[in-house]
């Protein structure tokens, strides 16, 4: 047992089984034992690597995108260029690099921030950045200041906490974290119930045993981030794994050193997310005024100019630095890799049109 699944099977014990949604945010974010706040989980030495750990392109395009889309607002002045949920800082320093080519006068002009909870991740990110100028960091996006708001998220929304209702034979049940006869952590369906109205359109077709997965968390932070754009202008850039439309299903997973484990094996040392449903995310960003539009990841890269970038990489460099570009080409874009899985949903004022993403 992980000294976290100690503290976890006690809580238990004095309080009854606990929700998947709980037990997430306990094994993510626990201030003594949680993943994010005791480990730097990113690249070859971690246990996952995410899409600017692959390839500088893709940073320098979500730049562009970003410039590109407060050029389409009109400039506005006193502009934010944000990241929430930063990693090592990697993309963060990929986009500056970019504005201060691609866009001087966003790039001279705007103030940089990041949104970030844990102090380790914190101290990785300022390593990464120090050379690349000046940033601030805030624990929530409500200690931003009160300007437009160009914000990117990457692989932000899959850590969010969320809860999961089982098909019992007596309806659709939330299923709970609990303690076996041998005091080893087991899944169960326990008695809370869930709304129907809140069910994808699938549910009544599904056997039972079928997992339904709902996240209040995720819908509470995209309502934030996008009344900020609705009152002061902006846009939102989020990319992550996920489906476009709701469906039945347990995503639920858990990864230690790049390979696929239990989810209730070794509380607090292995990374635990759950597929995003990107329709659920865009119903509440429009609810605020906004209008949202949504590409597979290998869309919205090569509608950006993917293979031109790796082009301009490749011109000067020998066969093996060739190879390597084309290699991160197909994982960042090909629908066997990161292509297709892989969503970027764009949160936009009503009116405005941002490449390559389509009114």
């Amino acid at each position: 047992m992980t000294p976290l699944s100690k503290r976890i099977a006690g809580l238990i014990e004095a309080l009854g089984p606990i929700s998947v949604s709980e037990y997430m945010a306990l094994c993510l974010s626990d201030p003594d034992y949680g993943y994010y706040t005791t480990r730097q989980p990113f690249g070859r030495d971690g246990d996952f690597t995410t899409a600017p750990e692959i390839s500088q392109m893709f940073g320098e395009l979500v730049g562009v995108w970003l410039a590109s889309a407060w050029q389409a607002l009109d400039r506005p002045a006193g502009a934010m260029v944000v990241e929430i949920g930063p990693g090592r800082g990697t993309l963060m320093k990929d986009i500056a690099r970019t504005l201060t080519r691609a866009a001087p006068v966003l790039r001279d002009g705007a103030t940089f921030h990041l949104i970030e909870t844990s102090p380790g991740l914190r101290d990785m990110q300022a390593a990464t950045l120090a050379d690349s100028g000046s940033f601030a960091w805030h624990a929530d996006i409500a200690e931003l200041p009160n300007r437009p708001l160009f914000i990117v998220g990457n692989e932000l929304f899959d850590a969010l906490p969320v809860h999961q209702y089982v098909l019992a034979a007596n309806g659709w049940r939330e299923r709970v974290v609990g303690l076996d006869d041998d005091d080893a952590l087991h899944f169960y369906a326990g008695a809370g119930s869930v709304d129907p109205s809140l069910l994808p359109r699938d549910a009544d077709a599904a056997p039972e045993g079928a997992i339904v997965e709902i996240s209040p968390a995720r819908a509470a932070l995209m309502h934030k981030i996008a009344g900020r754009i609705a009152a002061r202008s902006g846009a939102g850039l989020f990319i992550d794994y996920g489906y476009a439309v709701p469906a039945v299903g347990d995503t639920l997973q858990a990864v230690l050193k790049h390979a696929y484990d239990d989810p209730l094996a070794h509380p607090g040392e292995a990374d635990l997310t759950a597929h995003v449903d990107f329709s659920a995310l865009a119903q509440t960003a429009r609810q605020t005024g906004l209008e949202t539009h949504l590409l597979r990841q290998g869309e919205f890269l090569l509608g950006m100019g993917l293979l031109e970038r790796a082009g301009q990489l490749g011109a000067r460099a020998d066969a093996a630095t060739r190879e390597r570009i084309s290699g991160e080409v197909e994982r960042l874009a090909g629908p066997e890799a990161m292509g297709t899985l892989f969503k970027a949903l764009a949160v936009l004022p009503p009116g405005v049109a941002v490449e390559p993403f389509r009114r």
